[in-house]
């Protein structure tokens, strides 16, 4: 139902996600909004990112349990509050946190949305440029445990103030929802933005998390600091990354080690990763000598750590979010993953090069394990798995999964 206050432009309705109420804009009263789009309402409210914010707090109680006592977070870009709110109510152990916004109906919905939960004691609020938010807490004293950037669109405009503005060992997560750069769509933009080409493949979405990666490893570099990716996943329009960050040059070297290329042959499906350390230079397919199209330089380390992926499924159990059964599944095929090689085969893309039906998908997996080769399914598609077989030995399967 909707509410009209004086002090707003536009009207509000309540709605409830998790534990939380609070107020968003109305669209349905905006007469001057034809289709919905979060980028256009006065105040951003993505209601499809309700999956993002389940994800995140269960990432955010996982990591508050590994380091066991209390945490002091920040959301830069709050929007209407809901996530930082979210974090206020469901999960333990938060003594403090931070949430700004430049829009000033931004500013009055927050504020309203705190009062609205009871939650002033722990949620503290401004209306400051989030690159000068998170400038003001780059001291040792005054930085933060967690800082979560939930842009529309790229994030990197923020990643060096963030960098500076968290403690040793603290987490940055980090959304981008700018995928046709990343997805090889616009690959000279990709290079732009992070420092990377991006690449048309049937695991492009992989590649996409994998130059955000790259590009916080280079970032954090330059402050002498370290990256590890705890926990990351995609989702329809968007990547999500969890990285923690660790002080020390030799960290940031170790970091950076992890930094390469994706080749791939268009015409055999061919491909192969190379770290930039190694100054591999590859032009040409060694299968069926094709020129060979290449990605990077991106993260070629792991994206996701099994152990904190563990925790995370616990906190699934634990925790009532509304999207349990999406979630766990989510987080389970992440974790199994996650000692996967990159990149991934689909099984719809071979029928298509090869021009022939598309078998049952364990038809494929049985022909592969007869030859001891490794599986892995990937959240990244529901028809797609890892292996470290080469690619015409997957072809191979996939014809005789035919017969």
């Amino acid at each position: 139902m909707s509410e009209n206050f004086g002090e707003f432009l536009f009207p509000l309705k309540k709605i409830v996600e998790g534990m939380t109420e609070f107020f968003i804009p109305d669209f349905s009263q905006m007469k001057t909004l034809k289709n919905y789009a979060p980028s256009k309402v006065p105040v951003f409210y993505n209601p499809s990112m309700k999956l993002n914010r389940d994800i995140a707090i269960l990432v955010l109680q996982a990591y508050q349990r590994t380091i066991n006592r209390n945490l002091v977070v920040s959301e830069p870009l709050a929007g209407c509050g809901v996530r930082g709110i979210r974090f206020a109510k469901e999960v333990n152990g938060i003594s403090e946190i931070h949430l700004n916004d430049i829009n000033p109906e931004a500013f009055k919905l927050i504020k309203r949305n705190i009062k609205l939960n009871n939650v002033e004691d722990a949620v503290f609020l401004t209306n400051e440029d989030a690159n000068l938010f998170l400038s003001q807490h780059d001291a040792p004293h005054k930085r933060f445990d967690y800082i979560d950037i939930d842009p529309f669109g790229t994030p990197v405009h923020f990643l060096d103030s963030a960098i500076r503005a968290l403690k040793n060992k603290g987490v940055l997560a980090l959304t981008a929802t700018d995928l046709a750069p990343l997805c090889g769509v616009y690959p000279t933009a990709a290079l732009r933005k992070y420092g990377g080409f991006s690449l048309r493949t049937e695991y492009s979405q992989e590649i996409a998390l994998r130059l955000l990666a790259g590009c916080l490893a280079f970032a954090a570099a330059k402050h002498d600091l370290g990256i590890n990716i705890i926990f990351s996943h995609k989702n329809n329009h968007y990547i999500r990354l969890y990285a923690q960050i660790n002080q020390g040059a030799k960290k940031a070297n170790q970091s950076l080690k992890n930094i390469g290329f994706i080749y791939h042959c268009f015409k055999c499906l061919n491909r192969k990763a190379a770290l930039l350390t190694r100054l591999l230079v590859v032009t040409d397919c060694d299968e069926c000598g094709s020129t060979l199209g290449s990605a990077g330089p991106l993260w070629l380390g792991k994206i996701a750590d099994k152990d904190f992926c563990e925790l995370v499924e616990i906190e699934v159990c634990k925790k009532r979010i509304g999207d349990e059964n999406r979630a766990r599944k989510i987080v389970r095929l992440v974790k199994d993953e996650s000692d996967a090689p990159p990149t991934y085969f689909v099984v719809d893309c071979i029928c298509d090069k090869l021009g022939v039906p598309i078998p049952p998908l364990t038809k494929v997996i049985s022909q592969m394990c007869k030859n001891n080769y490794k599986i892995w399914f990937t959240h990244f598609h529901n028809r797609g798995f890892k292996t470290d077989a080469p690619a015409k030995i997957v072809m191979e399967a996939v014809r005789k999964a035919l017969y």
